[in-house]
């Protein structure tokens, strides 16, 4: 059974865009925003990227996927209440043409993506994304976290001189995957661990 180039798809709600995407990835559904949003500022993601369909002979097939590349692999986001309406063929065809391609599925239920306090945590970090930070906060951020390694957000902040928020530019900093915060252990505050990005 071919896959047709219009098999019908969630509708757009908007698109994601982040350092770690080749360009901005459409969002058809709350859920996808907020995994992508956890996925950007996970220290194990490397890229993001939108694969909208797959060259076969003879037919293109309208795929619809989003591939997110960690240090162990590459995976297909497969978010369960996110999945566009297809037949279980199409969706058999879909899910064997993603792993011809290397890319293993990375199944996730609203309660995964919805989890506290990550989930939270990365919606707070990600309205400091494309704020600008003057090189001289950058340079305070960043050495200090070279010199003295993983520290508490509070201590890093406390270092900190600057005219502006130095809040902003913490976030801002890993929303731009230069420095790491630790959005998974509590929720962000004094003792959130903040590290160099490797």
């Amino acid at each position: 059974m071919a896959i047709k180039k219009n098999s019908e798809r969630l509708p757009q709600v908007g698109q994601f865009v982040s350092v770690k995407c080749g360009g901005s990835v459409p969002v058809r559904h709350p859920l996808m925003r907020d995994a992508l949003l956890q996925a950007a500022l996970d220290p194990t993601v490397r890229s993001i990227e939108y694969l909208p369909t797959i060259p076969a002979a003879p037919p293109t097939w309208d795929v619809d996927a989003i591939v997110v590349e960690r240090d162990d692999c590459r995976y297909y986001l497969d978010i369960v209440e996110a999945r566009p309406a297809r037949s279980i063929a199409q969706r058999l065809m879909i899910a064997q043409a993603l792993l011809d391609l290397g890319l293993r599925p990375l199944v996730r239920t609203e309660s995964d993506v919805m989890r506290e306090p990550r989930c939270t945590n990365a919606r707070t970090v990600f309205e400091y994304a494309s704020r600008p930070v003057d090189v001289g906060l950058r340079l305070q951020i960043l050495g200090a976290l070279t010199e003295d390694g993983a520290m508490p957000l509070g201590e890093l902040l406390s270092r900190l001189r600057s005219h502006r928020d130095p809040v902003t530019g913490v976030m801002s900093l890993a929303c731009s995957d230069l420095i790491e915060l630790d959005l998974i252990s509590t929720p962000l505050g004094p003792l959130t661990v903040t590290r160099l990005r490797q």
